[in-house]
C-alpha cells in the first residue's frame, strides 16, 4: 500500500515486542500479527498492520448520549493523512451527540484509543476500527464524556483502595424469526437447551467468534430461560457472558458486543432485541454485572474460603447506593416491568449467597477445595491447585437500556463508597439474607428491606438524593447528572406500571417503542 519509511515522525517507529508470549492463537488478528497484547498497541503498530495487511479504510467509533456507538469513516489515501488522523483525531458536532452540549459551542475532538483496534468483520472493504475518546476545545478530556467518566471513577477507586476494579457482563438478548413448528422448546424452559430445540445456537456461536475477533474476552455462551411464540414468530433468549477484566476495557467490550450482535442479525435476516421486557409472563433480559477486586494479580474477594471484608465493604457500598444506580442501569419504562416482585429480577435491596432473588448475589467460587477434575476423571493424577481468581459478586438489577460507561462508573463509585463508609460491615451484615425472601414465612424479613425504585421518575428522585456521591471528585459532572434526571423524568411513568396492568395492547406498544434500546 505504502512504505512505512515514508513517515518520518519519530513516534511512529515500531516498538520492540515486550513479551515472549506466543499470541498466534489469539482470536484478534492484530494481536496475532503484532505478537503483543492490546494494551501495548502503539501508533506505529497500527500503521504497520494497515500497511502490511492492505487495510483501505479506518472507522472511528464512539458512544453517543443514546448509549449507541457512532461511526466516522476514513478512506486511507496516503501515509501523511493516516498519521494525521491517528495523531490528531477529527472534529465532530457534540450537540448532535449529547443533549447537554449546546449548538453554539458544540465542536469536540475524537481521538482513537489504539488498544481498541480491531478488524471490522462486516466491512466489504478491509477496514480497521477503533473506539475513541472525546476532547474539548482546549484539548482536555471532555469531563462529561461517558468513557472519561468511567476512567475517572476507576482511577479514584484505585487511589482510594489500592486495588483495581474488574467487571464483566452477562449480555442477554432475544433472537426473533418466523415460527418453526419442529422441535418446539418447552415454554420458559430454554436454559442451556441444545439444538434442535434451541434454534439459534449457530448464530450465537458466530457472534462469539466475531466478538472475540474484535478483542472481546468471552467466558461462554448459551441459550437462556426465555422462549415463546407470538404473532407467528419464535422468540428465543440467549446469553453471552464475558470474563472479568479491568472495568474500562469491560465497558468497551460490551459496547462492541452489542454492535456485533445487531450487525450479524441484520446480515442474516434475523431480528434481535436487548429490551428488558418483551411480554407479560415471559423472562425479561437483564445485564448482570460481575465485579471483583484485584491487587498485584491476586483476587481480594476471598479470605481463605470465606468472603473477605473488602468484598463485604464493596457490597455495602453498592447496597447503599442501589436506588440511584438504577438511573444508570435501568433507563426506560420497560426496565421497571422487568423489576417486579416475586421474580428472579430483584426488587429488594439485599444480598446473599447463590440466591437469584437478591440484588447482589455471591455465586459459587470454587472454594470447596475438592479435586473435581480427578473425581470426574479417575484416570487423572492429582491436579495441581489453581489459584482462585474466579470469585466475583454480581449485581442483578441492570439491563441493556443502560449507558454502559455510566453504569460501570456508577458501580465503581458505589464500590469505593463502601470503603469510605464507617459502618460498611454492619450494613453488609444487616442486609444479608440466606432464605427465600419471597416465601410467606419470611414476610417480616422482607418488610425490613428497602426496595428499588419502580419507575424512571422514582429512579430520578433517588439520583437527586444521592447525586453528591457521584459528583464527588468531579467524576460525574453536574451537567451529566442533570441530563440523566431530565431524561428519566421525561417518561412521566410514575404510575405507568399500575395504569396499564393487564392491558396487553398498551404493554405491547410500550415494548415496541423501546424495542431497540441502548
Amino acid at each position: 500500500m505504502f512504505a512505512l519509511n515514508t513517515i518520518t515522525n519519530e513516534n511512529t517507529k515500531p516498538n520492540k515486542i515486550m513479551t515472549n508470549t506466543d499470541f498466534s492463537l489469539n482470536a484478534n488478528p492484530l494481536v496475532a500479527f503484532l505478537q503483543k497484547p492490546t494494551s501495548q498497541f502503539t501508533k506505529a503498530d497500527i500503521i504497520r498492520y494497515i500497511s502490511e495487511n492492505d487495510i483501505r479504510m479506518i472507522n472511528f467509533m464512539y458512544p453517543g448520549g443514546d448509549g449507541r456507538l457512532k461511526t466516522l469513516n476514513f478512506v486511507i489515501t496516503d501515509a501523511d493523512y493516516l498519521n494525521t488522523i491517528l495523531s490528531s483525531g477529527e472534529r465532530v458536532d457534540g450537540s448532535s451527540l449529547f443533549s447537554f452540549i449546546e449548538a453554539g459551542a458544540s465542536d469536540l475532538y475524537v481521538l482513537p484509543r489504539f488498544r481498541t483496534a480491531f478488524l471490522d468483520p462486516f466491512a466489504e472493504v478491509p477496514t480497521l476500527s477503533m473506539l475513541c475518546s472525546y476532547f474539548d476545545k482546549d484539548g482536555k478530556p471532555l469531563e462529561s464524556a461517558p468513557e472519561y467518566t468511567l476512567h475517572k471513577a476507576a482511577e479514584k477507586f484505585t487511589a482510594t483502595t489500592g486495588m483495581s476494579f474488574h467487571a464483566m457482563g452477562e449480555l442477554e438478548y432475544y433472537v426473533i424469526a418466523p415460527d418453526d413448528e419442529t422441535f418446539k422448546a418447552t415454554d420458559q424452559r430454554g436454559y442451556h437447551e441444545s439444538a434442535p430445540y434451541a434454534k439459534f445456537g449457530l448464530f450465537r456461536q458466530k457472534c462469539m467468534k466475531y466478538i472475540a475477533q474484535c478483542g472481546g474476552h468471552i467466558k461462554y455462551g448459551h441459550s437462556e430461560v426465555g422462549n415463546f411464540h407470538l404473532n407467528g414468530n419464535i422468540y428465543e433468549q440467549n446469553e453471552i457472558e464475558f470474563l472479568p477484566i479491568e472495568v474500562e476495557q469491560a465497558a468497551d467490550e460490551l459496547m462492541l458486543a452489542k454492535w456485533v450482535i445487531r450487525n450479524l442479525a441484520w446480515e442474516e435476516g434475523l431480528s434481535v432485541t436487548f429490551a428488558p421486557k418483551i411480554t407479560t409472563g415471559k423472562a425479561g433480559s437483564g445485564l448482570h454485572i460481575h465485579m471483583r477486586l484485584m491487587k498485584e494479580g491476586k483476587n481480594r474477594m476471598l479470605d481463605g474460603n470465606q468472603l473477605s471484608n473488602d468484598a463485604k465493604r464493596m457490597i455495602a457500598g453498592i447496597i447503599d447506593l442501589a436506588p440511584s444506580l438504577t438511573a444508570f442501569g435501568n433507563k426506560n419504562p420497560t426496565s421497571y416491568f422487568r423489576l417486579v416482585p416475586h421474580q428472579e429480577a430483584p426488587t429488594n435491596i439485599c444480598w446473599g449467597d447463590r440466591n437469584r432473588s437478591v440484588l447482589v448475589r455471591v455465586p459459587l467460587g470454587w472454594t470447596a477445595g475438592a479435586d473435581m477434575c480427578r473425581l470426574a476423571n479417575p484416570q487423572e493424577g492429582i491436579s495441581e491447585p489453581i489459584p482462585n481468581i474466579k470469585q466475583t459478586v454480581e449485581i442483578r438489577s441492570a439491563d441493556c437500556s443502560a449507558d454502559l460507561y455510566q453504569l460501570l462508573a456508577g458501580l465503581c463509585v458505589a464500590a469505593r463508597h463502601g470503603f469510605e463508609m464507617e459502618d460498611a460491615l454492619d450494613v453488609a451484615e444487616r442486609t444479608y439474607v440466606d432464605v427465600n425472601i419471597h416465601d410467606a414465612a419470611n414476610a417480616n424479613r422482607l418488610a425490613q428491606l428497602a426496595q428499588l425504585p419502580d419507575s424512571c421518575e422514582a429512579s430520578a428522585d433517588c439520583l437527586e438524593k444521592q447525586r453528591a456521591f457521584y459528583e464527588e471528585a468531579d467524576i460525574f459532572s453536574p451537567k451529566m447528572i442533570d441530563g440523566i434526571k431530565q431524561q428519566l423524568k421525561s417518561f412521566a411513568d410514575r404510575t405507568l406500571r399500575a395504569d396499564i396492568a393487564g392491558n396487553t395492547e398498551e404493554e405491547q406498544r410500550l415494548v415496541e417503542r423501546f424495542f431497540h434500546c441502548g
